[in-house]
């Protein structure tokens, strides 16, 4: 018998419970950064599952600037940032980021798993508790698991669970909420009000992902604290480069005595090659391209309008909110994984989700907007959307 054929077992259980998942080829479409292609030979797909928010990802100007970074610096940095790999593109860009948010101070991380993983283990440990939305994203779920501190999960968006919990917990050495800006698979937002007046009740830290509300809120795309002025009130400010910015990697922003902290305690930090000079050449780009270009954050708004109350009109319940993030309920794996088959074959690329990422028996389409897509593209994708709720009966779920 081989070794692994417990590992054989498990995916033919995954595969029965239509939970398997497989890696499947993508192709961009060359200055269409709304669309894409599945499969070698595929036909152009509307692209509505990516989180390329503002249609930043083909830009122009974010390509020659990588471009030039790549034959200045060359592709890798050779080592970590504490070594050798400290090149004069991260002070630069760290400066503006600190500058953008008007925080002390910033620090780069290769992704937003990298950053909520090695940010949460080194701010607490044994003898600690953190207190995790319980739609909270799975990186900051591992982060808190690789702290060892206890994981208290309160229910979303629950604050009197969450006080309780608080409460219960109040002797605790070190207490630290975290939570979602944005939340990634249902597109609400956190009660950022509430959590701020709970962390000052409590002496507790607060952590704040703006992930999928980075670029997006803000007069400058500064995200959902700035927009909703509790910026000053949180302790820990997590973004990422890989959504509305249409690149890679991930910032902190806080106090100086934060990021100092963080440089001499934070693993995935200290113990990763340093990101490609080019990549952060191509970030800084970005970066200015998001505070300059408020007609993207405008565009976006009007298609996410115009797409909710598409669909609502359709008959679809969709969830009340502003983000980009649609989700529609499927309820079981294998319906949800015909839908999105379905979508496809009707010209459009919307991924079923299904557990672990949302909770059992709330597999869903989760629809994720751009400013490159039109009022005409989105007006018949709705069509489309609904003539496959019909022929799977979900419409009104």
């Amino acid at each position: 018998m081989s070794a692994l054929t417990w590992m054989e077992e498990e995916l033919a259980s995954l595969e029965e419970a239509s939970l398997k998942r497989s890696l499947r080829e993508s192709y961009t479409v060359p200055g269409s950064p709304g669309r894409m292609f599945r499969g070698t030979g595929s036909r152009s797909l509307l692209n509505l599952s990516a989180n390329d928010y503002l249609g930043l990802s083909q830009h122009p100007a974010i390509i020659e600037a990588m471009r030039e970074a790549l034959l200045e610096e060359g592709l890798g940095a050779g080592a970590s940032r504490l070594v050798t790999g400290n090149r004069k593109a991260y002070a630069k860009l760290e400066e503006a980021i600190a500058e953008w948010q008007n925080c002390e101070a910033a620090l780069v991380f290769g992704s937003g798993y990298m950053a909520n993983a090695g940010v949460i283990r080194s701010v607490v440990g044994r003898g600690d508790v953190v207190f995790s939305d319980q739609l909270n994203h799975a990186s900051i779920v591992d982060g808190i698991l690789m702290s060892r501190a206890e994981l208290v999960r309160y229910r979303h968006l629950d604050m009197e669970h969450l006080e309780a919990m608080l409460h219960k917990h109040r002797d605790k050495r070190r207490k630290l909420i975290v939570t979602d800006a944005v939340f990634s698979m249902d597109g609400d937002q956190a009660r950022l009000h509430e959590l701020k007046l709970l962390k000052h009740e409590y002496g507790a830290m607060l952590m704040v992902d703006e992930a999928h509300s980075g670029g997006i809120y803000g007069r400058h795309g500064e995200g959902l604290c700035h927009e909703l002025g509790v910026k000053d009130e949180v302790d820990i400010h997590i973004g990422t480069f890989s959504k509305a910015f249409g690149a890679y990697g991930a910032y902190v922003c806080g106090s100086r005595t934060l990021i100092d902290y963080l440089v001499n305690k934070a693993r995935p930090l200290i113990y990763s090659t340093a990101m490609p000079p080019a990549l952060l050449a191509g970030i800084a780009q970005a970066l200015a391209l998001v505070q300059q270009d408020h007609w993207r954050r405008e565009r976006l708004g009007s298609a996410v309008r115009f797409f909710r109350s598409s669909l609502k009109k359709s008959g679809f319940l969709i969830p009340t909110g502003d983000s980009a993030i649609v989700p529609i309920i499927i309820g079981d794996n294998e319906t949800a994984l015909r839908f999105s088959a379905a979508l496809e074959e009707n010209g459009i690329a919307a991924v079923a989700i299904r557990p672990p990422s949302v909770p059992e028996g709330t597999a869903r389409i989760r629809f994720s907007l751009s400013a490159a897509h039109t009022d005409k593209e989105l007006r018949d994708a709705a069509a489309r959307i609904r003539q496959v709720g019909l022929q799977f009966g979900v419409l009104g779920r």
